[in-house]
């Protein structure tokens, strides 16, 4: 029950109601970034910690970027 809202907390704009397909997609970047990179070890990739680091706090920032430019357009809570 705990992991359901916080997955609602997660795709839902500020009211906690309204579906943001931003939110969403930022998740679902987030988590295929993360799958493909343990596909990749998984396969015997090398794993460098800087650039994973860095291509992973692009896709957050992007994300967070996005959300922050389009939070003038969501209804209140």
């Amino acid at each position: 029950m705990i992991l359901a809202s916080f997955i609602k907390d997660c795709l839902t704009g500020k009211d906690g109601e309204s579906f943001d397909i931003g939110r969403a997609l930022w998740m679902a970047g987030a988590l295929a970034f993360i799958g493909l990179s343990l596909y990749s070890l998984y396969r015997g990739g090398a794993f460098d910690p800087i650039n994973w680091g860095t291509g992973y706090g692009a896709i957050l920032g992007g994300g967070g970027a996005g959300v922050a430019m389009k939070s003038k357009t969501e209804p209140d809570a």
